[in-house]
């Protein structure tokens, strides 16, 4: 097999690829086992036509085409690992020459690794990030836990009021007649939790436990029922009860419920330490953010629109991936949202020409800085991931192997990098 490197304009390059003849055959072969089972010729029973009779009534090239999808894949690897060029894209495949005993020519067209000339990246001025953690946001975790805790009970003497939760029957109709799913019974309805449409929880404040009620409302134009869209409607509604929360006591009683602490004091404690770490950490990603973005906006470099292509793809992927092991397929996610691949991938081009960028940047810094990664680091990651996925070091540095091992170097050496560009940036006054 050989390969040639054709640079083309914007950090895109042409890769042509040639197959010998020998290996075309072999490939050749192997689609016609496959497919002769299934093929017929006349005075031949089927899986016992030789392939010279089939390719005599079908064409020369009847096999040609399958032979050239099997072979085009390990070629194609073969070439990006010779040709000697950082390709960070995915392949556009084109064939040149695809004919029964000669060799196979195709061209994968790439997007190359784009040279990037770094301008300011020590220094770089960035807005001051405040992680001071005020009363207000301590009290405000403290009350989240004290509703998590709540209960309801019901209330007398007094009409429905704002988050109340009212149990009601109701029934709606449209032009006087009920519509299906208009229906329910003892339903549970938080008041201003805005999970029906329109006014209709408002409707119920000031009524009474017993009371029957006339709710009107408009359904919206965009609502999913089409039948439905637009329209006024009237739902007779019957309140049966009427349920308030009763929050805890704020105490040591209920300090010592909701954590391990004995105290209220040492739970207020604990609850503003943790505030602190995770203002501190979210400090540090947004400086973080804001020193690379600073260092991107000062540098150059030419970014080929397949590169940013093939990284949208991989985003939507990992998307994918993550909804996956939440129990929710991507089909059933694009049916959900009315969404499509293509929509997914335009939304977060953005983000993917950012990811590109930043990686770009940092990997100058590791070069123009002569940042290393040791075997130490790469022994520490190993552990971590280790740790994560409840696994031996021996099985995740098998998993990783050679490769695996280079690039997540490469991935300690960017972290580096931006950590460099973080800790030299300097806060505008």
């Amino acid at each position: 097999m050989s390969v040639k490197v054709e640079k083309l304009e914007k950090n895109m390059a042409k890769l042509t690829i040639e197959v010998p003849a020998e290996e075309m055959e072999k490939a050749t072969e192997a689609a016609y086992q496959k497919n002769k089972n299934s093929m017929s010729v006349p005075g031949f029973r089927k899986g016992k036509v030789p392939r010279a009779m089939i390719e005599k009534m079908y064409g020369k090239g009847v096999f040609l085409e399958e032979a050239a999808n099997s072979v085009i894949p390990g070629a194609y690897e073969k070439a990006y690992d010779e040709c000697g060029e950082e390709i960070v894209s995915s392949p556009e495949i084109d064939v040149v020459t695809l004919e029964a005993g000669q060799p196979f020519v195709f061209t994968a067209t790439v997007a190359l690794k784009p040279e990037v000339t770094l301008g300011k990246y020590k220094g770089v001025k960035i807005d001051k990030v405040d992680a001071e953690v005020t009363e207000e946001e301590i009290n405000a975790v403290i009350e989240k836990e004290r509703e998590n805790n709540s209960r309801t009970k019901s209330v007398e003497g007094r009409p429905v009021q704002d988050k109340d939760t009212a149990v009601i029957d109701f029934e709606g109709f449209v032009d006087g007649e009920a519509f299906e799913g208009g229906k329910g019974e003892n339903y549970d309805l938080v008041i201003g939790s805005h999970s029906f449409i329109d006014t209709f929880e408002e409707q119920l404040i000031g009524k009474n436990a017993g009371e029957e009620v006339e709710v009107n409302v408009t359904f919206p134009e965009e609502y999913h029922a089409k039948e439905l869209a637009g329209k006024p409607a009237l739902f007779k509604v019957t309140i049966k009860d009427i349920k308030e929360k009763e929050l805890p006591e704020l105490d040591d009683e209920f300090a010592s419920e909701v954590s391990e602490f004995d105290t209220l004091d040492e739970y207020k404690a604990d609850v503003k330490k943790n505030l602190v770490e995770k203002k501190e950490a979210d400090a540090k990603n947004q400086k973080e953010m804001a020193a690379i973005e600073a260092v991107i906006a000062d540098a150059a470099m030419e970014i080929p629109d397949a590169y940013v292509q093939t990284v949208q793809r991989q985003m939507v992927d990992e998307f994918a991936q993550r909804i996956q092991m939440q129990g929710l397929s991507m089909e059933q996610y694009l049916k959900l949202t009315g969404s499509n691949i293509a929509m997914m991938e335009e939304q977060i081009k953005p983000q993917a020409l950012k990811r590109i960028q930043s990686r770009l940047v940092l990997e100058a810094v590791v070069e123009a800085e002569k940042i290393e990664t040791s075997e130490e680091d790469f022994e520490k990651e190993v552990a971590r991931l280790a740790e994560a996925y409840k696994m031996e070091t021996d099985q995740v540095k098998e998993m990783i192997g050679e490769k695996g091992k280079e690039e997540i170097m490469k991935d300690l050496a960017v972290t580096k990098a931006a950590e460099f560009v973080t800790e030299n940036a300097k806060e505008k006054k």
